[in-house]
């Protein structure tokens, strides 16, 4: 029997920060048979055989409670067993060392790299105006990772953000999209993936990475 055959438990770490259910629908979606919880219970997360971590908000306050529960700490030694691992949105955001939004804020220092705003007057190559937030579909293109599986070149996904990544080692990125300025839409570090889209909210192509993430084993 494998892994993904016996009934896993998969944690989405819940500190406050939005409303976590569509999360938990689409993995219940895609694999009925697991046990999907949403908690803030460091001793759920610590014994999960999965750990996702979404975010949604303003850094600030994001990490402000991430310190409070603990979860930055928690994040780091679940990384460290080996254990998969999937950040959404702002919360891969916090993974970096530090982001622009809210005059300034530090995060958890697990993945190098800063979260950078778009700006008040965005523009494209051609000088067109951009509006930010970045809201809506847009192509990620994406390299050879597991968690890409059965997913094509250029899938569109849904994003909404007003500050993008750029991580500090190219080894990183797991994949890019442009808006105005290339961005990475995904990065990874051994069992540690994360994406700056809403793959609970992406159909088809999010779908099938959250199937992947949940057969994935941790390596590239």
């Amino acid at each position: 029997m494998t892994d993904v055959e016996r009934k896993q438990t998969v944690a989405v770490i819940d500190y406050g920060m939005g409303n976590l259910h569509s999360v938990k629908s689409a993995l219940e979606h895609v694999a009925p048979e697991q046990n999907v919880v949403v908690t803030s219970d460091p001793a759920v997360v610590a014994t999960a055989d999965r750990v996702i971590f979404p975010g949604v908000g303003a850094i600030r306050d994001c990490m402000a409670e991430i310190k409070r529960l603990g979860f930055d700490q928690l994040l780091r030694e679940q990384i460290a067993t080996g254990k998969p691992v999937l950040g959404i949105c702002v919360g891969m955001q916090a993974l970096m060392d530090h982001s622009e939004e809210n005059n300034g804020v530090d995060c958890i220092h697990i993945l190098p790299g800063q979260v950078k705003f778009f700006g008040e007057h965005h523009k494209d190559a051609e000088g067109n105006a951009l509006k930010v937030p970045h809201m809506g579909w847009n192509e990620v293109h994406h390299n050879d990772h597991p968690l890409w599986a059965n997913i094509p070149q250029n899938a569109r996904f849904y994003f909404v953000h007003s500050f993008y990544i750029h991580a500090r080692e190219a080894a990183l990125v797991a994949a890019t999209c442009n808006y105005g300025v290339e961005f990475h839409a995904a990065l990874t570090r051994g069992n540690l993936f994360a994406v700056q889209f809403h793959p609970e909210k992406s159909h088809t192509a999010g779908l099938q990475l959250l199937k992947n993430f949940l057969h994935w084993n941790g390596k590239a």
